[in-house]
């Protein structure tokens, strides 16, 4: 199937380009686009100043780089999600299912195959943002523990709570 073109006329020569769906976000080469045709159409007894050409430059250059810093805290967001659904596997985990009943089992796997990690729990399968409590296996949850006197004391909870926060990553 061929491309199809788009002629663009200038007061000194035609050009074809092809013909591109419109960005919906502003990147660098949309930048320069603007930046190259500014510089082609300016007056030439008034060219632009040179700070405000430098001043795009900077804006360039940091649009760049917030872009890079995005995308690396989208990716740390990502491998925190995955490392955290990993180190359920064999804690007890408790959630809350579509009826709205708190429901507790042992984490058997994690999925990685969604944006969420699913943890696997019984016959359940739960986002990652869905886990509501991760206690290691066994433990009681307020019980009690004897002490090394031989007395009861209540227990230290050592258990993670997360709230539903974890999302997804944009």
């Amino acid at each position: 199937m061929p491309t199809e073109t788009t002629v663009q006329a200038t007061s000194l020569h035609a050009t074809a380009t092809p013909a591109t769906a419109a960005k919906k976000e502003m990147d660098s080469e949309v930048f320069l686009a603007l930046l190259v045709a500014q510089l082609r159409n300016q007056d030439p007894t008034s060219p632009m100043d040179t700070s405000d050409m430098m001043a795009q430059s900077t804006q360039l250059a940091s649009m760049e780089q917030l872009t890079a810093l995005t995308d690396t805290s989208r990716e740390s967001f990502a491998l925190q999600m995955r490392v955290a659904a990993a180190g359920m596997v064999g804690q007890e985990v408790s959630f809350v299912d579509a009826d709205g009943v708190t429901q507790t089992g042992i984490a058997e796997s994690v999925s990685f195959a969604y944006e969420v990690p699913q943890v696997k729990v019984g016959e359940w399968t739960v986002p990652l943002d869905a886990v509501a409590l991760v206690r290691a296996a066994g433990n009681q949850a307020g019980g009690a523990t004897a002490g090394s006197s031989g007395t009861t004391a209540p227990s230290t909870d050592s258990s993670t709570t997360t709230s539903g926060s974890a999302g997804t990553a944009a």
